[in-house]
């Protein structure tokens, strides 16, 4: 968990509701709630603690169970038949009674034992009102997208009575504002045009049309203009929030060409190039011949693109793999006659190896910093690994190992504190990036280290720093080097083994 100053930070704009019956622990519970959130409202017992949510907006619940009138299952009941999402934290001195079992089978989000012990409260406080923010913002863009769209709208038609004249050079300069954002985007949409137009032309369509495709397949990703950065620029898996919000950049697209005159043609095709061939695609769920034609065609080169590019979390198929691929989903994801058509256009395409999510630039890497840094030891965590590990299995470039298993740390948190834990590991953390130059250092399984070298790097002279680091503190620690010529580590589960 981070510092006591970024849980404040994350309090200051909630609202919590606070119900304990106890007079001596809600007196000092009262007062330490106050110093962190913006509002505490505080209930004596279920009843009255039923009566102010009523009355009031509230972010956060914490509620003792055990209480006269009205116990805090029974209001928890209540209250999730007002909101079943409400977030609720319950206390307890019983950690195995039936009110905190009913209360868990509710669904709350998390739980302390009386009497409080501090630092889990702010562990537990920290991790509710984090996931409480990032619900927030979410639904501050949702709110804000019509805006957004009204905007980017408005700008883009401004845009295009400028260039009216220039047909070209307007499709050009709106090219040009994806690359600012995201130059995978970027490369990707000129990708998807050309193979658009090339499966097209093999299709029989005329000259005119096949030109209206290439332009649609330029704008095609134009509404992730309106993608939040933390969304679009992410190269983990996205969850289910955040794959919607990708999802919405195709009615973006759509209400942002369609008030377009000279672009009004292409919006159709593309709101529909997500559509799939059984209907399970989106926006709309269309199937079959309900789908544009020239959109069936965007489909299947934006799915060709997406196989025949690396990402950092899977390598990129050959032209026939992907072209196999293709013929393997007919009737599933994309038309027949329009994968027919893809098989001969696009089978000696030429693929550019280069093109990769993998960070290339010094402002890529702190755009994956982003994503993957641990903040502890402000090197990489865990997830990142995870990603090296897959990539090192398909592409090798990382030849060496260097495991760093840490003992008796739980020890020390608690005699010194996490804060104190938390100084140790990244002084741990920085001696190993001091020392690993040009290597990557992740921290994973809380307290272990990972470095991947590219060449061998001998250990011993790190010792004596390491040893001063953990001298007098009851900590201790192993180094294990392995060679990935001779063991194969493609998972984390592989490192624990290990």
């Amino acid at each position: 968990m981070s510092g006591l100053n970024d849980l404040k930070r994350l309090c200051e704009d909630l609202t919590i509701l606070y119900i304990e019956d106890d007079v001596t622990i809600r007196t000092s519970m009262d007062a330490y709630l106050i110093k962190l959130f913006q509002k505490v409202l505080v209930a004596y017992d279920g009843m009255e603690g039923l009566e102010l949510y009523k009355t009031n907006k509230v972010d956060l619940i914490i509620t003792d169970l055990s209480m006269p009138r009205m116990n805090g299952l029974d209001m928890l009941k209540e209250i999730k038949k007002i909101n079943e999402n409400q977030a609720v934290l319950i206390t307890s001195a019983h950690s195995e009674s039936e009110y905190m079992f009913g209360a868990i089978r509710l669904g709350v989000d998390g739980y302390i034992i009386k009497p409080f012990d501090y630092p889990q409260l702010n562990t537990e406080l920290f991790k509710i009102t984090n996931k409480l923010n990032k619900f927030k913002e979410n639904e501050q863009y949702k709110l804000h997208l019509q805006d957004m769209v009204s905007v980017k709208t408005l700008e883009i038609t401004k845009l295009m009575m400028f260039e009216s004249n220039n047909y070209e050079q307007t499709l050009v300069s709106m090219v040009e504002m994806i690359e600012e954002r995201d130059t995978y985007t970027a490369g990707h949409s000129k990708r998807v045009a050309e193979y658009s137009k090339k499966i097209a032309q093999q299709m029989g369509y005329s000259e005119q049309e096949c030109t209206k495709l290439y332009q649609a397949g330029i704008l095609h990703d134009i509404g992730k203009v309106a993608t939040p950065d933390t969304v679009l620029l992410n190269p983990k898996t996205l969850n289910a929030i955040e794959y919607k919000l990708i999802q919405e950049h195709v009615v973006v697209s759509y209400n942002l060409l369609k008030n377009i005159p000279m672009f009004k043609d292409l919006a159709d095709i593309v709101r529909s190039h997500h559509e799939r061939c059984d209907g399970k695609g989106y926006p709309r769920g269309l199937s079959g011949e309900e789908i544009e034609p020239l959109s069936r065609i965007m489909m299947v080169a934006d799915a060709f693109d997406a196989m025949t590019t690396n990402r950092i979390y899977k390598p990129r198929k050959t032209v026939s793999e992907a072209l196999s691929e293709l013929v393997s989903l007919k009737l599933q994801q994309f038309h027949p006659e329009v994968v027919d058509s893809a098989v001969i256009a696009l089978r000696d395409i030429k693929i550019d190896e280069n093109i990769s999510q993998t960070p290339k630039t010094k402002l890529e890497e702190e755009r994956f910093a982003y994503f993957y840094k641990d903040t502890i030891g402000n090197i990489y965590n865990q997830n990142y690994l995870e990603l090296i590990l897959s990539k090192n299995s398909y592409e090798p470039e990382y030849k060496y190992m260097k495991l760093f298993t840490v003992h008796s740390f739980s020890q020390y948190n608690k005699k010194y504190g996490w804060k104190e834990g938390d100084i140790f590991l990244h002084s741990f953390a920085q001696s190993l990036v001091d020392y690993f130059k040009g290597a990557l250092v992740f921290r994973v399984f809380g307290d272990d280290f990972v470095v991947m070298c590219k060449e061998t790097i001998i250990v011993e002279n790190l010792k004596p720093t390491l040893d001063a680091l953990i001298k007098n503190t009851g900590i201790k620690y192993k180094i294990k080097s392995i060679d990935l010529s001779d063991v194969e580590i493609n998972y984390i589960s592989q490192i624990e083994n290990a």
